[in-house]
């Protein structure tokens, strides 16, 4: 879903109702791709979110607090000095085009009264923040464009701000409903009459498109060539109805569903009813809500995907490495297979030693380890005698047998490693915080993965288990990283009670607190789905779990953080799921 020209302009009408005079008191950065201006509004607090985010760039108030990094980049605080204390004078929109800009009245360092312009450019992937200044000229942007990104439109901060060159469509509040339908019956190419709409209306998007081509065609099939006169003229009745409905901003904002599903798949202005039985809507208190319940989980975890990319990257190479190490090791192991052989050409040659000239390049004997005694043709080192070579067999053979007892362990061990990088990449790709990423950052120091980074001298916060309550009362306890697993399992649980995690899959370590009662099977399958929800097989179906009890638990000597063994474990296959509400966090 893409926000349009349309579903914008609501947007900024409600932020027009709430923001106009507001003063800035506040501003955050807490990533390359957004910014948030805190307002105090006669309402109470604001925050306005500005997402540059390529496939949620947006604008609206949020009601969700973002992490913010320990020092802010430099536009935050070159916003944060020209914007501060800065009063909201005026919102406007170009058209219906997702451009915006914003006027705050500020003091300058100099105490006169300045009007500074936030742009927001709300383009997919080239979505911008520019500061513009009373003159209209640039004095920086979130993203610079330069000769060597663009030679059509630059912007560098001294430069004229100009606004991008406008699309050849037309803008449904500015033109008479029939020269639009004009517009759209008369491009040179035959079109489906939702891509003809979208080709030549300002600020619309295709599931709009759609919705007015259902409510015109009603069902039946035609191109923008092919409408007839009834057709053009409920196009046109829908164009004005559109027109009015934006103008006033009279929508209402809805979340669509496929029927039977808990995630929405696409946001509206206007009841959908294009998917008849197949869709729902469902609306929202406004539009600012609306955005917000729908992207906040998507821009959570892109967040997380950004701060964690170069902690990736390391598990990322450290997986493949021992990947190929595991690979070199077992076909290393596979040629030592044939070492019997070795030794039974020493013994071979050793019998007939009498038989073989000094200088023979190969000697050919009965092999009596053969049940026909078949004859066996033995290569022989010449520059060596047969007593010689006899013995560099026995030397080869013992080499080998002493390489199968090393590299099996070898392998043993490097296998034992890959399965703790999995876990550690699996936590790190569920990791929704910055203290649960220090954790994992922490542990991967402490096993030597990373360097130290000796200029922090602060341990980052311990996070408690997350905690969950199954329907019948059981407390389940899970957790976020492989030392918090050691200690929940090894010391927080009880003997009777239930331990549970996803069987060969890296996952987060699952226990419920029995308090000494009986566990019911109620409890047991739901803290088996809440296991696979927190693994590696969160989006799949039918997830193996073990469980068994605490007491039949245990970590060998030496083992790595999170990893442990256990007996007299029973398997559950389930779909991943929470409960229904989910619990406190404690």
């Amino acid at each position: 879903m893409a926000l349009d020209g349309m579903m914008l302009h609501h947007v900024l009408g409600e932020l027009k109702n709430e923001a106009l005079g507001a003063r800035v008191y506040q501003i955050y950065q807490p990533n390359r791709d957004e910014i948030i201006i805190m307002l105090r509004t006669k309402s109470g607090n604001k925050r306005l979110l500005i997402s540059t985010r390529a496939n949620s760039p947006r604008l609206h108030f949020t009601s969700y607090s973002v992490e913010n990094p320990a020092s802010p980049p430099m536009l935050c605080m070159l916003m944060r000095k020209r914007l501060g204390g800065g009063k909201l004078t005026d919102i406007r929109q170009a058209g219906l085009d997702r451009i915006v800009s914003m006027d705050f009245d500020c003091l300058n360092e100099l105490g006169d009264r300045v009007q500074i312009t936030v742009v927001v450019e709300i383009m997919g992937k080239y979505s911008n923040v520019i500061l513009v200044d009373g003159d209209g000229l640039i004095i920086d942007a979130l993203k610079r464009v330069d000769l060597t990104m663009s030679s059509q439109r630059l912007v560098l901060p001294g430069l004229k701000y100009e606004l991008p060159e406008p699309q050849d469509k037309l803008n449904i509040l500015l033109t008479e409903p029939e020269k639009v339908v004009e517009k759209i019956i008369s491009t040179p190419d035959e079109k489906p009459l939702n891509k003809a709409i979208l080709g030549a209306v300002q600020g619309i998007s295709p599931i709009i498109c759609r919705e007015l081509e259902h409510k015109v065609l009603r069902g039946f099939d035609a191109s923008n060539k092919t409408l007839s006169a009834e057709d053009r003229s409920r196009l046109a009745d829908e164009i004005a109805r559109l027109a009015d409905l934006v103008l006033t901003n009279s929508g209402t904002p809805v979340m669509l569903y496929h029927s039977g599903d808990s995630k929405p798949f696409d946001t509206a202005f206007i009841p959908i009813e294009q998917y008849g039985s197949l869709g729902e809507c469902r609306s929202r208190e406004s539009f600012s809500e609306l955005l917000d319940s729908f992207y906040i989980e998507r821009d959570s975890i892109d967040r997380m995907r950004v701060k964690a990319a170069d902690l990736a990257r390391v598990l990322q190479n450290l997986i493949h490495r021992t990947t190929n190490k595991i690979n070199i090791q077992k076909r290393e192991l596979a040629e030592c297979a044939d070492r019997e052989q070795l030794r039974i050409r020493g013994d071979l040659l050793q019998a007939n030693l009498y038989r073989i000239e000094r200088g023979a390049e190969s000697v050919t004997v009965e092999n009596f380890y053969d049940e026909n005694n078949a004859p066996l043709e033995i290569k022989l080192n010449p520059a060596i005698s047969p007593a010689q070579n006899a013995q560099k067999f026995y030397k080869d053979y013992n080499k080998a047998k002493t390489a199968q007892q090393v590299l099996t362990v070898q392998i043993q061990k490097a296998e034992d490693e890959l399965v703790y990088l999995e876990s550690l990449r699996d936590l790190l790709s569920r990791a929704t915080s910055e203290k649960e990423l220090a954790q994992i950052r922490l542990e991967c120091m402490e096993q030597g993965y990373i360097k130290r980074n000796r200029s922090v001298r602060k341990q980052p916060a311990q996070l408690p288990p997350l905690e969950y309550s199954t329907s019948d009362g059981f407390r389940v306890l899970v957790g976020r990283n492989n030392r918090q697993n050691d200690t929940l399992t090894l010391k927080t649980a009880g003997n009777r009670d239930v331990w549970f995690h996803t069987k060969d899959i890296p996952g987060s370590h699952t226990v419920v607190l029995t308090d000494g009662r009986e566990i019911s099977d109620t409890a047991v399958l739901e803290a088996a789905r809440i296991a696979a929800y927190h693994s590696k097989a969160r989006e799949s179906t039918n997830v193996p779990v073990d469980y068994t009890l605490i007491k039949y638990v245990s970590k060998p000597n030496g083992a790595k953080p999170g990893m442990v063994i256990f007996t007299n474990n029973k398997t559950l296959y389930v779909d991943p799921a929470l409960p229904k509400e989910k619990g406190v966090e404690i």
